[in-house]
């Protein structure tokens, strides 16, 4: 199995930025434990500060991938593109917050993107992808079983 994680602008500072609410771990540092933990997946990770290549990385890992992991960041909230490409891939995506945008500003309560997933994590840190790939991977399950 192959799950494609993307994630957006300002998470490759995690570890350094704000960690009293993103931790002080990077994200790379992270996705080794995800290895570990999940020896028998594949695990593609993308970063981009930039729109267009999360974009572009939608619809490659669509192609490429069992599953989504997307962590859209700030672009959450304004992205019209970023959601119109959640919603045009035909795997599953999990939609995944470090923080709970619910609880911070006004501007972050709405989710563009998220209305295109099959679900959402929210609030629970880096741990919020461990949570993401153990519903992808029940999505996966559940859908060989009704083909």
């Amino acid at each position: 199995m192959k799950i494609h994680i993307i994630n957006g602008p300002n998470l490759n500072l995690l570890g350094k930025r704000e960690p009293g609410k993103y931790g002080f771990t990077s994200f790379e540092v992270f996705l080794k434990t995800l290895r570990t933990i999940y020896p028998d997946i594949q695990f593609e990770y993308f970063q981009s500060n930039i729109e267009g290549e999360i974009i572009d990385e939608i619809q490659k890992a669509d192609i490429a991938s069992d599953g989504i992991i997307l962590n859209p960041a700030g672009y959450t909230h304004t992205s019209v593109s970023i959601a119109d490409a959640v919603a045009a891939v035909k795997v599953p995506v999990a939609e995944v917050h470090i923080t709970n945008i619910s609880a911070r500003e006004e501007f972050r309560h709405v989710s563009l993107t998220g209305r295109y997933c099959s679900g959402s994590i929210i609030g629970f840190g880096l741990d919020g992808y461990r949570l993401a790939t153990e519903a992808i991977i029940g999505i996966i399950e559940r859908d060989k079983k009704i083909l």
